[in-house]
């Protein structure tokens, strides 16, 4: 009596089981790239601003302690001050390599655009007191106004995606141009001082 068996075939996993493994990765992939050629390879001053034509943000930043001009304390920002004048507003830090890259040509802008009238302020992030001072001390001080950010937190309300940012606002308090990065001889007459004329023109 012959037994016939039929052998087991076992078929090898299918392909399509591997594919969809690898599809969320390749999605991933794409989008990450994406990204990367639309804002880490371009030009990171064409970021938009959601706070361009919007009120500057009202948060009270305090004075750097011991931070002295002309034998009078520099005060902090209070955003009543951002109020009937054209003002610079400069995010910044001592451990902020582009800051100490700008800080000469702050210097020189604030002297010029004191003269028209425009107020310089600063934003210091996330800095040991003695360090901010020790970096004013070293370049001068460009500013009117110097207000902390120790935690951060003022710099998220105005938008910051990185130390330095520039911004101008406008004699209503309102954000007229932000500036990425920092400040150089090329982008001073190419983009920032040609927003200033425009924040001065207004209103005028």
């Amino acid at each position: 009596m012959s037994s016939d068996v039929q052998p087991n075939n076992q078929q090898p996993a299918p392909r399509r089981r591997s594919w969809l493994v690898a599809v969320p990765l390749i999605v991933f992939a794409g989008l990450a790239a994406i990204f990367w050629f639309r804002l880490g390879s371009g030009d990171p001053s064409k970021i938009p601003s959601a706070l361009i034509g919007r009120p500057a943000p009202q948060m009270k930043l305090p004075a750097l302690d011991g931070l002295v001009s002309a034998g009078a304390p520099v005060p902090g920002l209070d955003p009543a001050a951002l109020q009937g004048r054209v003002s610079i507003v400069n995010v910044w830090a001592s451990w902020c390599v582009p800051c100490h890259d700008e800080a000469p040509l702050l210097l020189t802008l604030g002297k010029e655009l004191r003269a028209k009238g425009v107020q310089m302020i600063g934003i210091n992030q996330k800095d040991a007191p003695d360090n901010a001072r020790r970096f004013l001390g070293r370049y001068g001080n460009p500013f009117d106004i110097v207000g902390v950010d120790g935690n951060g937190r003022g710099s998220i309300e105005w938008g910051v995606y990185g130390v330095p940012e520039t911004f101008v606002v406008g004699r209503d308090g309102r954000i007229t141009y932000k500036l990425i990065g920092g400040v150089t001889p090329e982008n001073v007459e190419s983009k920032l001082r040609p927003e200033i004329v425009k924040a001065l023109a207004a209103g005028s």
